[in-house]
């Protein structure tokens, strides 16, 4: 179990977004002229140049491609990939909504946004694939297999990946709680009952989320075990865990783009289910029992009848009934 750090810690963490800034104020008295153009549109411009090639940044600056490969060296970077890089932590951080907006609308055009975005998130699925930690998934089945109780937390726009989870595990297990809250105060009343018998699950992406985060140090401290679902191994919310899956996301969009995410979660449910298989199989035995007899799924749910399909709602429903002498 990784150990609790303090918020100076994290706050020192989370500073380590600005280490390219801190690098180009080191160097800049030992620019050329090109490295020092180079320096004040990327202080004043991160946002838009973390999406540009060496060769499309130099000609908005106005200084040539082997300029700007030499402005990476010069700050300490091996090339200009790991130079970009350092850029999108710069960024992760420090976009609001209306920044990913303007960077969004200038990136994409109208009459391409539909093979942009699904080629962007394909991107990322497969971006995630290949940097997935295969031992962090396998110990995170075994940590959430052996806890007495399973707590989940996701807000904001990471609440439905957290709902999700929690509908499927609710499937495999009796004792999940996910956390609903509008504060801090909310999070901690839910979670006083945590133990090191327990397991939480915090998902959580840029822009990250305090209360996620504090849930999880509050976890932490009762010697509960914690997964983290993040984007990055740089992100805070490794701070209190003690598995780490990462996935792939869209730190500069209108929407987040949360779809890599979403298929580890399908992992994990998937492969929950394998191991669980008879029980799994016994629970939904038992639902589709109670959904015939209840009839959960007549009303709104479209049926095949000799291979015709009948919308059972509005009128038609009226007149079946009527037809049938069952009162309305």
């Amino acid at each position: 179990m990784m150990l609790c750090v303090t918020d100076k810690k994290w706050r020192r963490n989370m500073n380590n977004s600005n280490e390219l800034i801190n690098r180009i104020n080191e160097k800049y008295s030992s620019m050329s002229k090109g490295q020092k153009l180079l320096s004040t549109y990327i202080t004043d411009n991160y946002d838009k140049a973390v999406f540009l090639t060496a060769e499309k940044l130099g000609k908005v600056v106005g200084v040539s491609e082997s300029t700007v490969v030499r402005f990476a060296t010069h700050l300490g970077y091996r090339g200009y990939p790991e130079f970009q890089k350092a850029l999108e932590e710069l960024v992760r951080n420090k976009l609001n909504s209306i920044q990913r907006m303007e960077v969004t609308y200038g990136r994409i055009s109208q009459s391409k946004i539909l093979d942009t975005v699904l080629q962007s998130d394909a991107e990322k699925i497969k971006s995630t694939l290949e940097q997935i930690d295969q031992n962090a998934f396998e110990s995170a089945l075994d940590i959430i297999l052996n806890a007495k109780h399973i707590y989940i937390v996701g807000i904001r726009s990471c609440a439905p990946l957290a709902s999700f989870m929690s509908f499927y595990f609710n499937l495999m297990f009796d004792n999940v709680h996910l956390l609903h809250t509008s504060s801090s105060s909310e999070l901690f009343e839910q979670m006083v009952r945590i133990s090191e018998e327990d397991v939480i699950i915090g998902i959580s992406f840029p822009r990250y989320s305090m209360r996620t985060l504090k849930a999880m140090e509050f976890a932490n401290n009762r010697n509960a075990k914690v997964i983290t679902l993040t984007d990055s191994v740089h992100s805070p919310m490794n701070l209190y865990s003690s598995c780490n899956l990462i996935a792939k996301s869209d730190m500069a969009s209108i929407v987040d783009s949360l779809v890599a995410p979403l298929s580890v979660i399908n992992a994990l449910i998937v492969a929950l289910c394998m191991r669980k298989q008879s029980e799994v199989a016994e629970t939904l035995e038992a639902l589709e029992d109670i959904w015939n007899e209840y009839q959960v799924y007549e009303s709104d749910e479209i049926n095949y009848i000799d291979d015709h399909m009948k919308m059972r709602y509005g009128k038609v429903d009226n007149v079946d009934r009527e037809d049938s002498g069952i009162e309305k």
